[in-house]
């Protein structure tokens, strides 16, 4: 019983702790250091987890190599985790403190998707190639038929797939939908990596409403130089950001050459290293998307009518 209440104590005296530092260091900064706890937590439990298989080799020469590679692959995964950590808190000097907590109604939303940097018409794909690492990646971007309700928004689906060298690698569908202000919303996706044609990994997928998963805005109404907004949020699985950086650049791709075109820089604490540009033409939608590190790209070939 006395073990009991002190547990009790415990967990109540850590609510109070968490929501006087919420007080104090704002809603998103004690995301930032949470996320950062919770990922530190996780790379010491695999440490301990990678020195307990060491110690069932056999082989002396091999359980030593073991050993040493550990301590190395926890050093390596506390880095990300202050790199993480780090992105979390330059989008938090961005955004501010407050908690980020959309009030989604329903009857603000409409049935068609027409914002002119993200018009999604079903039965319309759109054909992107590019190259990574010397692959020839090939995806397509199709606007299906169907709807889902997801926090009783109908939201338009899209099947997204990803082929490299002619080999399905992923296969997504996203859902969209568009307010009355004409804000496109991202309300989740189910996404599958495969590797050798079988599942790998379901990493990002999310729904909002579902684990505390919540919809982001994939297009602004009336996009402006400067603003930066979150993509979509559940913590530790999709948290894309996009900042406005451009509303007038030219750009060819083998679809054409586009004018006055929207560009966005994307980041993601989940990938620190990762950032992205991405080219939106006026009454297409997004015709270039650029890796600004390899300076690798993938390019708008062609749109289709199913």
């Amino acid at each position: 019983m006395k073990r009991r209440l002190l547990l009790v104590l415990s967990v109540i005296g850590l609510t109070c702790t968490s929501t006087q530092a919420a007080d104090e260091a704002g809603s998103c900064t004690l995301t930032s250091q949470t996320a950062l706890r919770s990922c530190q937590e996780g790379a010491r439990s695999d440490f301990w987890l990678a020195q307990g298989k060491c110690a069932n080799v056999s082989d002396p020469a091999e359980r030593k190599a073991c050993e040493q590679q550990a301590p190395v692959d926890l050093r390596d995964a506390l880095s990300l985790c202050n790199a993480q950590y780090s992105v979390r808190q330059t989008a938090c000097q961005r955004l501010g403190g407050q908690p980020y907590d959309p009030v989604i109604d329903p009857a603000n939303f409409v049935d068609t998707i027409d914002n002119p940097y993200f018009p999604l018409k079903p039965g319309t794909a759109f054909i992107y190639e590019g190259r990574t690492a010397g692959d020839l990646v090939h995806t397509e971007f199709f606007v299906t038929h169907k709807t889902v309700k997801i926090l009783g928004v109908t939201t338009v689906e899209v099947h997204d797939t990803v082929t490299t060298n002619g080999e399905l690698t992923e296969d997504t569908l996203d859902w969209f939908a568009q307010d009355k202000e004409g804000n496109v919303w991202y309300f989740g996706e189910n996404t599958m990596e495969l590797v050798g044609g079988r599942p790998s990994t379901l990493a990002g997928t999310f729904t909002a409403g579902a684990d505390g998963a919540k919809p982001g805005i994939i297009m602004e109404a009336r996009p402006a130089i400067g603003d930066f907004y979150r993509q979509e949020f559940a913590l530790g699985e999709a948290e894309d950001f996009a900042e406005v950086k451009s509303l007038s650049d030219t750009v060819a791709v083998p679809a054409g050459t586009f004018a006055h075109c929207l560009r966005t820089r994307e980041t993601t604490p989940l990938e620190p290293d990762l950032k992205e540009a991405k080219w939106y033409a006026p009454g297409v939608g997004n015709i270039l998307t650029k890796d600004l590190r390899t300076g690798e790209k993938s390019e708008l070939i062609r749109i289709e009518f199913r």
